[in-house]
């Protein structure tokens, strides 16, 4: 044990500079496939290949849609036609429930931001990358973001999971004890569309089916950093940012 404190002593707690300065770690994203010219041929092939229906065949070529894209790198390792990569971290998006004046927060909230996590029938992927959010190296305590547990003392909800029929009421109420103003963030490709478990019977095509929406942070799961900059999105102090292979170029 003394061995491991002596050698915290002597390298230190390192943070991510981001946002100040991009994250050179390789490996910080999974990315997302860009949509783009594909041969006329192919496309039909590319777009079956996600199970998710993330990619949409065109007259030009493939568009892809990051709020259903999970990853599974198929369009680029089974492909015949292989789709170019982006490892951007800066995916996530305003809704237009962010436009309601009533939902904005004010210059009271630059530094002071609590945050509570409602898994709603997660798998546990995004959830364990939004656990790293409070770890040393991404420190989201430098930026001013704290959890809280009651909703009651919540400024900003961040959902994780399809919301799940076991789920529904409890989101709802929790989002009812939340004081105004509120925002609610909804993280992965599960939050935003149901993904591969929704909708169905037992769960919904997301969170924007209960309540509204402001910040979309794309992906399954979503790298911390991408978590951080959809929180940064949430208070206004970054902007939105059209996730990679949006459309088709």
């Amino acid at each position: 044990m003394s061995r491991w404190v002596w050698k915290g002593l002597r390298t230190g707690v390192r943070t991510t500079a981001y946002p100040s300065a991009p994250e050179p770690a390789s490996g910080a994203s999974p990315g997302f496939p860009i949509g783009g010219d594909v041969p006329a041929a192919a496309r039909a092939r590319v777009a079956a290949l996600c199970p998710t229906q993330a990619l949409r065949e065109t007259d030009t070529g493939i568009v892809v849609d990051p709020r259903r894209c999970v990853h599974c790198f198929r369009c680029v390792r089974e492909s015949d036609a292989p789709l170019a990569w982006s490892h951007a971290t800066e995916w996530a998006t305003a809704a237009p429930a962010s436009e309601d004046p009533r939902r904005r927060f004010d210059r009271a909230f630059d530094r002071s931001v609590h945050i509570l996590v409602v898994d709603a029938g997660d798998c546990g992927a995004c959830l364990h990358e939004v656990r790293q959010l409070n770890n040393p190296y991404y420190n989201m305590h430098r930026l001013g973001f704290f959890l809280t547990p009651t909703p009651r003392h919540a400024d900003v909800m961040l959902v994780v999971g399809p919301v799940t029929d076991h789920m529904r009421v409890a989101l709802l109420k929790a989002y009812d004890a939340m004081p105004t103003p509120r925002r609610v963030v909804a993280v992965g490709t599960c939050a935003l569309t149901g993904g591969v478990f929704g909708p169905s019977f037992v769960s919904e095509a997301g969170v924007s089916a209960l309540l509204p929406v402001d910040v979309e942070v794309p992906g399954q799961p979503p790298s911390p950093l991408s978590i951080l900059h959809g929180l940064l999105v949430a208070v206004g102090r970054a902007a939105s940012a059209g996730a990679p292979g949006a459309s088709a170029r």
